[in-house]
């Protein structure tokens, strides 16, 4: 049974994915990127908007009276709908195996962020970064047990709440530092690789597609769907270029990969505290839909019987442990944010819905928006294509120098 929310309920909920823990890389992204980045972050928004809304519009087609039906339900059903005469079910597998990879590295950086604000919020205690990634890892153990979704939206809002004490914090403090601003800071010349990488951060800043489509199906009237994401990827914008340009210009140059790390000693351990709590609390919601994923997908055409809830907490715990393996191997916030961003980010929010919408409503698009689908899939794929090398390459230099 479906749970009807309203367009403003929605809409908070979008807010609050691409507005969430990621926006603490922003000022980092602009110390590489310059005047150019705050440029990006505009663009990003527009674009994330508009694939937002041809995604939405490829879940509908015209009935025998011209009106629109809701003929698909999630993002697999519209991939698996272009694929059809080929193969049938490969889109939908595709579609399936890159929310597993964004889901999952979605955990793996709320670890790997726990494991920096831990270090950083106690340096006298001799631990590495890996060990307290390890200790937020057994606080996530009982992640195996939840079935539904229903502990879950208890946790997103203990996790809004601390999200906007923490950026009123951060904010408040950088007001205080006003006389110390200098838009000198801001650069037109730009480093080339570290450029493209802040593209992979800002992108998967702003990812939220995978979502999209379950939300407008539970909303009280789905015909405000698109004045609802126009309101909330305008304010999402206006937030986060406010918030890395106040922070970028109170500590310039020795602006670190995690914002919160330049916050002075008496407020470093309180906010980092509060980021912990939240990087907890949201990861159970990624982790939860990657498993349920995983287990649709294996489950189809199984029949596991009795064994079921067992297999399901089997799997639930690998996933469980893979995420923390990967946050030992890949302990670089930045980095592995800005790869997210270059593979499955820009696959979900630009290649993808272009893609799809071109292919299900060539017949019925004009001109313009055949050249609006086409030019976001040649940029989003150039933006994924330079930000995946780049950020490997970045991760190997990282590896090589530790």
């Amino acid at each position: 049974m479906p749970i009807y929310v309203p367009a403003t309920s929605g809409g908070f909920g979008i807010e609050r994915v691409v507005g969430g823990i990621f926006v603490l890389g922003l000022p980092y992204a602009l110390l590489h990127s310059g005047y150019s980045g705050l440029f990006l972050i505009i663009l990003t928004a527009m674009f994330c908007c508009y694939t937002g809304k041809i995604l939405i519009a490829c879940l509908y087609e015209e009935n025998e009276d011209g009106q629109l039906v809701r003929v698909r339900d999630t993002y697999e059903d519209i991939a698996n709908a272009c694929c059809k005469k080929l193969f049938p079910r490969l889109g939908g597998i595709v579609v399936s195996v890159t929310q597993v990879m964004e889901l999952i590295m979605t955990c793996i950086l709320y670890l790997v962020v726990s494991g920096n604000l831990l270090s950083h919020s106690f340096p006298h205690v001799p631990m590495t970064e890996k060990t307290w990634s390890v200790i937020a890892f057994v606080t996530l153990l009982p992640c195996v047990f939840i079935k539904t979704l229903k502990i879950i939206s208890k946790l997103s809002q203990l996790c809004s709440l601390v999200h906007f004490i923490i950026i009123f914090v951060v904010i408040t403090y950088c007001l205080t530092q006003i006389h110390q601003w200098s838009w000198t800071r801001f650069r037109f010349s730009i480093e080339f690789e570290n450029f493209l990488v802040s593209i992979g951060v800002i992108i998967f800043s702003y990812t939220s597609q995978i979502f999209l489509p379950t939300l407008e199906g539970n909303m009280k009237n789905p015909g405000e769907f698109n004045c609802m994401l126009n309101w909330t990827h305008f304010f999402a914008c206006v937030f986060k270029t406010a918030f890395a340009v106040t922070a970028f210009l109170t500590w310039g140059e020795e602006t670190k990969e995690v914002v919160t790390d330049n916050l002075p000693s008496f407020l470093q351990t309180l906010v980092n505290l509060c980021l912990l709590a939240k990087a907890l609390l949201s990861y159970p919601l990624p982790f939860f839909a990657a498993a349920e994923i995983v287990n649709a997908c294996i489950s189809k055409g199984n029949h596991f019987g009795n064994c079921a809830p067992l297999f399901g907490l089997v799997l639930r715990g690998s996933l469980l442990f893979l995420t923390l393996l990967m946050a030992m191997c890949i302990p670089h916030f930045a980095l592995l944010m800005g790869l997210t961003g270059s593979i499955t980010g820009a696959a979900m929010t630009f290649l993808l819905p272009s893609l799809f919408h071109l292919k299900l409503k060539w017949e019925k698009l004009v001109l313009l928006e055949k050249c609006a689908d086409i030019s976001v899939f040649i940029l989003g794929f150039l933006c994924s294509l330079a930000g995946l090398v780049c950020s490997i390459k970045g991760l190997l230099e990282a590896f090589g120098g530790s």
